[in-house]
């Protein structure tokens, strides 16, 4: 195959990212379809020969003619292997070719090709490349694989082949496709040599570079450091090309951003300290990231950045009268703080806890606090916290340690004066992690928190700048020294008259926004909320209330969606359609009394409720029984109060017959407690004995429940979700 006006017909594989050169043998995957029909075309030949010619663009999964280089290399299959949809295949390169026809596109390319001969030229410059090329190929092997010894084939010698040669070593190289391309298409010998000249000068200095690299980096390994020798293999890398290290770079940063903090002496004094420990750490070892970290929550603490408190008090009263209706005790304490600060900016900061059941506006109080004041707003739940850590940080020697929930706090506040808001004090954890209520005690006291030390920060820093506000529904789980640090200011629950305004205040504009309805779409007449109060909710809040007005709104959001016009109002009788069947009914007062029944008053979270005490007598022989839920304090008053009876039976006139009683009180799915309802359950008790009926009380009293004054005035409110009885 050496006449140049020789032509011969070959089916084509294209191949991507790699050029096949004559005298090189090499290993091929196929996977295309295409390709495989070219490989078995050849197979099904009697000279097993097929052409391969690079592709111009690897990411043409389907290439045509125009999609492959001009010159190729005729190849003869070697070796086949099959898999389930690859072909492995060793194919050895023959000659160099060109495409003179392309004969057929489909389902693979076959073309007609002239073998691409190569001008030989002879010559002391033909020579000398020659021996150049010998010796840098020495070196490669010398450098990439010292440990082969490298034997030259007998048939390179001057006068012969060189080409044998130059073509493999191409392949060996793992060139770009663009330089192996230029390889395979040389015009001569000597444009070949040049080539591979080329590319072996420089695979020889990438490799001394690299053994230069190597070898200053183990002189610098001793036993301790072998682990590390690919990071100082890095370091090697980066003074070779001048630039500097990540670890040196960074701690540049680190001292750059130090000077322009201003710190307390001893505090920078220890950071410097860490900041000169950095430095001597290796980047590699794990403690370099600790104490990085470290190093970073120190300077993104705002250690003297602050806000600016607004004191005007005008600006206040008006900021919490539009975002909450009513507590006027509670706003007139946050005015009062206002002016101390106003006249004392060196005051400390309060501790205050707002208690009182759910929906009444604790949490969000909060937040009108600090736009009153212009303060930055942080906000974490306690509840179900059961690690201390929590509080104070973990130390740096555990592995994932962090800081505590109040540093992470002032960090993302960006000041040292935010107003802090810990909801749900009273719903603490304890367990074998520790106590958060404990670790609060430091945190809480306006007289040492001026030196909290969290464990991972470990430098004293001053929350007495830190406006905290804590919420609770009940102060009974919370720790008497914790709750002692506080001032405690109580949220009761709302009448219905104050519930009224609420939701056309507050909640009714808001969910009639949220549902994109304007004003006057939407009307509920004062009848038709007070309805929903009294008749779909039971609750001292307002959340509840909130959800039914929301619901109102959606519907009447569906009525506008159906691209209806008149406005939706919705009156009492209407809530049945659009809220359901009501859920609470209010208990009416008993006409008649027989005797034994006792009429008292209950406090409930709700705003109070009638309670009737209800007694009967036994059988002779049966015990004192007690029934309706009753927790030991109400039992204990049941008992009082019959003793009570009894011991002054003679003196009330009362005729004591055999036997025993059963006092119950109804709505026996309601817990029930406190020590007010012996005055009532003695009434009963003697009205048994006298068998006459109680007196009949007065409900009402100046247009208010008495059990809501009952509920406004009480000190000693009993635990969540239980009733307190009372005459």
């Amino acid at each position: 195959m050496n006449d140049s006006s020789r032509s011969f017909i070959l089916p084509i594989l294209p191949l991507k990212n790699t050029v096949m050169f004559p005298h090189a043998a090499s290993p091929i995957s196929i996977s295309r379809p295409s390709s495989i029909e070219v490989v078995e075309a050849a197979l099904a030949s009697e000279n097993k020969m097929l052409a391969v010619f690079a592709q111009r663009n690897p990411n043409v999964n389907e290439p045509k003619a125009e999609d492959i280089f001009t010159v190729g290399t005729a190849s003869l299959i070697k070796l086949i292997a099959r898999a389930r949809s690859t072909v492995q295949a060793i194919i050895q390169g023959m000659e160099r070719v060109e495409i003179s026809e392309i004969i057929q596109v489909s389902p693979f390319i076959k073309a007609r090709l002239r073998p691409k001969l190569m001008e030989i030229q002879h010559g002391v410059k033909v020579e000398a490349l020659q021996r150049e090329v010998l010796d840098l190929t020495g070196k490669y092997f010398a450098l990439s694989h010292p440990e082969v010894e490298l034997n030259f084939p007998p048939f390179v010698v001057p006068g012969e082949d060189f080409m044998q040669l130059v073509f493999p070593l191409g392949q060996l190289l793992s060139l770009d496709i663009t330089k192996e391309q230029a390889l395979l298409e040389a015009p001569s010998n000597t444009q070949a040599m040049e080539y591979i000249r080329e590319y072996l000068n420089h695979e020889v200095q990438v490799l001394e570079v690299r053994r230069k690299i190597v070898s200053e980096a183990e002189q610098k390994l001793s036993k301790e450091q072998r682990n590390y020798i690919l990071r100082q293999q890095m370091q090697a890398i980066q003074k070779e090309l001048g630039e500097q290290g990540t670890a040196e770079s960074e701690i540049v940063a680190l001292r750059n951003r130090l000077a322009e903090v201003h710190l307390a002496d001893e505090i920078k004094k220890e950071v410097e300290r860490e900041l000169s420990r950095l430095e001597q750490i290796p980047q590699s070892s794990p403690e370099y990231q600790v104490a990085r970290d470290h190093l970073e929550l120190v300077l993104q603490i705002p250690w003297n950045k602050t806000t600016t408190d607004n004191l005007n008090l005008a600006n206040a009263r008006q900021v919490l009268d539009e975002d909450h209706y009513d507590l006027k005790e509670i706003k007139e304490r946050i005015i009062e703080q206002l002016a101390v600060m106003k006249l004392n900016p060196e005051a400390k900061a309060p501790i205050l806890c707002f208690v009182g059941p759910p929906g009444v506006g604790k949490t969000s109080l909060g937040l009108s606090i600090a736009r009153a004041l212009g303060r930055k707003f942080e906000r974490f739940s306690l509840g179900g916290m059961h690690d201390e850590a929590e509080i104070r940080g973990h130390r740096r020697t555990y592995i994932g340690a962090m800081p505590g929930r109040i540093i992470q706090s002032i960090r993302r506040a960006g000041v040292k004066n935010p107003l802090m808001m810990l909801d749900e004090i009273d719903k603490l954890g304890r367990d074998f992690r520790g106590d958060p209520a404990s670790a609060l005690m430091e945190v809480l006291d306006p007289d040492q928190n001026n030196t909290f030390h969290d464990n991972y920060l470990d430098l004293p820093f001053d929350l007495s700048k830190v406006f905290f506000i804590t919420t609770a529904n009940t102060t009974d789980m919370i720790p008497k020294p914790l709750l002692d640090r506080m001032e405690v200011l109580r949220l009761s629950g709302y009448s219905d008259e104050e519930k009224v305004e609420i939701a056309r205040k507050y909640l009714f504009p808001r969910r009639r926004k949220e549902a994109g309805l304007v004003e006057n779409q939407l009307l509920v007449p004062n009848a038709t909320m007070q309805t929903i109060i009294s008749r779909y909710t039971r609750e001292a809040g307002v959340r509840e209330l909130e959800r039914m007005l929301g619901s109102l709104a959606r519907k009447a959001a569906v009525h506008f969606a159906e691209d209806k016009t008149e406005p939706l109002a919705v009156d009492r009788d209407d809530l049945i359609k659009y809220l359901g069947p009501e859920r609470f009914f209010a208990e009416e007062a008993r006409k008649e009394l027989l005797p034994g029944v006792a009429t008292g008053l209950a406090w409930t979270e709700v705003g109070g409720d009638v309670l009737y005490v209800e007694a009967i007598f036994l059988p002779e022989g049966e015990k004192f029984t007690l029934t309706g839920h009753l927790g030991d304090v109400m039992k204990e008053s049941a008992i009082a109060a019959n003793s009570f009876v009894l011991s002054r039976a003679k003196s009330l006139g009362l005729q004591i017959p055999k036997g025993s009683i059963h006092i119950h009180v109804p709505a026996g799915a309601i817990p029930k407690d406190g020590p007010s309802a012996g005055v009532t359950m003695a009434a009963a008790i003697a009205s048994l004995y006298a068998d006459m009926p109680t007196r009949r009380a007065c409900w009402r009293h100046q247009g208010k429940s008495i059990g809501r004054q009952k509920s406004r005035n009480s000190s000693n409110n009993p635990a969540q979700g239980k009733r307190e009885g009372s005459p």
